[in-house]
């Protein structure tokens, strides 16, 4: 069979095209005069490319026809697909190109009387950590020459590439990890762009993904792609130099969006959103938390489903649609549907329990003080500061999920009951904060939120813009709010340009893991509560009903 460009061929044409199968090349040169003449004399016929895809027994796999100015490879499957591995096939054509895995491009200039002339070769090398990006090049072409000149020894060349690209990318990642290239595309200030590709190499950092490196292209993004097909061929050969198996794209993607890419690169590729899901899931640890995760999850991946279109579908009738019934794509779609059905069904039932202990709660009127924030803002921390009671907290992005709630005294005898929530974070994926909606309505009964931000981070503005953002969409502009700076033990700034910050967002400052400024937050908070109390020389917490 002859792939690509085959309309308009006289039968006789394609007769002659079918019979460079028959052709064999010794295996340790890269193609033979007599193979090359062959392409060389149809390309000329034709007036289109003509290309061969050799395996490394010299036998040709695929024959393929493009137009006058380029030539498209066939879909080659997952073929010799693995990690630290070329494709076992060279392409031997006359325009070119480089692709994905192949062991060796050739591109065999034509002459005027359609015999091979000049000899284009090129491969991609292993990459080279220990030199700057700009000189870390993608590929090698050797110098042109004729094409009766050519004396190159095809296997030991592709021997000695294989053996460096596994040894370079075994010291780039440990084996047995996710090995990940971050994607990002900027349409807008690319500053803004690159301190979300920071955030998201933390994301992946959390999720236990090794970043092997980062791709960050500015311009309007590509309805199909995302990313520029020029773009798209070069992070293709960085992926094979790294030995990534994973792409992470900081934009959340359309499902066509997802297949497109992972059609062209053949890895697996995931978005900002499901990345944050995937954390979420090896965080959740309580019943609820699961199953609001699992909402989450199930409601991302049901329009992400993929099958073999529409004409495999037996539920629309009518000619040609009697048969046995739905498709096993429309069965997953809905066995989906029934899950997310019944999980919505669990979660109402454990929305109506927890505002029967709210009420209780109120009953006992006993004040409420929510902790809410951007992740990793040290919320947990302050909940067992403040508290004295333990509470799990680590250098991570949503190191905890489920929301933790403790009994604080006040100064004066005065009880309240302070919660931690699950962490903010800028683009928080639509469908997490639905799923979530059970959790974070504890916020709606809360009497005074305590927004904490992490001072030492440069971009805290942004993020306190971002969770006040979220605040509003869930309705809550007019619960009183007092700001939080922690982490003040890591700043180099002085105490001056602390108080001014404190003064301009009528805020406390603290370190809740070094225990500073934590009589001053409970003073305010006291303040803001209604009841104003001096502050304490010690606090005492217990774990809450």
């Amino acid at each position: 069979m002859v792939h690509g460009n085959t309309l308009g061929l006289a039968p006789s044409e394609l007769d002659s095209l079918e019979r460079l199968y028959r052709r064999r090349v010794p295996p340790d040169r890269v193609t033979s005069p007599e193979l090359a003449r062959a392409l060389t004399e149809r390309s000329a016929g034709i007036g289109r490319q003509v290309g061969v895809l050799i395996n490394r027994r010299g036998q040709i796999e695929y024959v393929v026809v493009g137009d006058a100015g380029k030539i498209s490879l066939p879909d080659l499957g997952r073929q010799r697909a693995g990690f630290g591995r070329l494709r076992g096939l060279r392409l031997v054509h006359t325009h070119l190109r480089g692709e994905l895995r192949l062991d060796l491009v050739a591109a065999i200039g034509v002459e005027a009387n359609g015999l091979p002339g000049m000899v284009h070769v090129a491969h991609v090398v292993p990459d080279r950590p220990d030199r700057p990006v700009e000189q870390r090049p993608l590929w090698e072409t050797r110098p042109v020459i004729r094409f009766h000149d050519l004396d190159l020894d095809f296997s030991a060349l592709v021997s000695s590439l294989e053996e460096e690209i596994a040894r370079s990318t075994r010291l780039r990642a440990p084996s047995g990890k996710n090995r990940a290239v971050l994607v990002g595309v900027a349409s807008g200030p690319r500053r803004q762009a690159q301190e979300s590709m920071d955030e998201l190499k933390e994301l992946a950092r959390t999720a236990g993904v090794t970043v092997l490196d980062s791709v960050l292209q500015t311009r309007k993004p590509d309805p199909r792609t995302l990313l520029g097909k020029g773009k798209l061929e070069e992070l293709n050969l960085r992926c094979m130099q790294y030995g990534a198996e994973l792409i992470v794209f900081d934009q959340d993607l359309t499902p066509s969006q997802l297949n497109s890419i992972a059609e062209a690169t053949e890895l697996k590729v995931i978005d900002r959103t499901q990345l944050i899901l995937d954390i979420f899931a090896q965080r959740a640890r309580s019943r609820d938390g699961k199953l609001q995760v699992e909402l989450a999850q199930l409601r991302y991946r049901l329009p992400r489903l993929r099958g073999k279109g529409d004409a495999m579908s037996r539920l629309a009738g009518g000619i040609g649609g009697r048969g046995p019934g739905e498709t096993k794509l429309e069965e997953d779609r809905r066995r989906l549907r029934e899950r997310i059905h019944r999980l919505e069904r669990e979660l109402e039932a454990i929305a109506v329990s927890r505002s029967m202990r709210r009420k209780q709660r109120g009953r006992k009127q006993l004040p409420v003080v929510s902790i809410v924030g951007y992740t990793n803002a040290g919320k947990s921390t302050l909940l067992s500061a403040l508290t004295g009671t333990p509470a799990y907290a680590d250098d991570l992005l949503f190191a905890t999920l489920d929301p933790a709630s403790r009994r604080l005294r006040f100064p004066r005898d005065r009880e309240v009951i302070v919660t931690d929530t699950v962490g903010f974070i800028r683009d928080l994926p639509p469908d997490l904060t639905s799923a979530f909606r059970a959790t974070l309505e504890e916020l709606e009964d809360a009497d005074l939120l305590l927004h904490v931000v992490d001072a030492s981070d440069p971009r805290f503005e942004e993020q306190m813009e971002a969770v006040d953002a979220i605040l509003r969409g869930l309705g809550l502009d007019a619960v009183a709010k007092l700001v939080v700076f922690n982490k003040i033990d890591r700043l180099s700034d002085g105490a001056e340009a602390l108080a001014s910050l404190c003064r301009r967002h009528r805020a406390v400052a603290v370190s809740a893991l070094a225990g500073q400024g934590l009589d001053r937050l409970v003073e305010a908070a006291d303040r803001l509560l209604g009841e104003p109390g001096p502050s304490g020389d010690a606090l005492r917490g217990v774990p809450a009903d």
